[in-house]
């Protein structure tokens, strides 16, 4: 079920047919508590965003969060159970995100840092840290 009414910020079909290469979905339990996430921690920027989904961008990606309740008729809509946890084994890698700045926001707000900034053998300085859907995001810079 949609929550979000008024005029939309852009058919569904034409917004689709613009996507390329790797696509990034995230699925939910609020879309305003997620772009806080995403702004503040990530430094993302929104595209658009009410209350069944959102489209972000940042650091030359661009990726969207979709509100559980837009799951209704879709497949995994048994795998939303608030019991269940979301995105173990993925990580969302967001390159020239500073992971040290990440870090420091991420504590500030009270989000998980499972390991905080520091400088990978494979050339990266990388932080660790789960959002409120329990996603794994990786923000990191090369190291110079």
């Amino acid at each position: 079920m949609k929550l979000a009414t008024g005029t939309p910020w852009m058919p569904a079909p034409e917004y689709g047919r613009g996507l390329r290469g790797l696509g990034v979905n995230l699925l939910v339990r609020d879309v305003t508590a997620a772009l806080k996430f995403q702004v503040e921690v990530l430094g993302a920027e929104v595209v658009h965003s009410d209350p069944d989904f959102a489209a972000v961008r940042g650091y030359g990606a661009e990726w969207m969060l979709h509100a559980d309740h837009t799951y209704s008729d879709h497949p995994l809509k048994g795998s939303l159970d608030e019991d269940l946890a979301r995105g173990i084994g993925a990580e969302l890698r967001l390159y020239g995100r500073d992971p040290d700045a990440a870090e420091a926001t991420a504590r500030e707000l009270g989000y998980e840092v499972l390991a905080g900034a520091l400088d990978k053998p494979h050339g990266l300085r990388e932080a660790y840290i789960i959002d409120q859907d329990g996603y794994l995001w990786v923000p990191g810079v090369p190291l110079p």
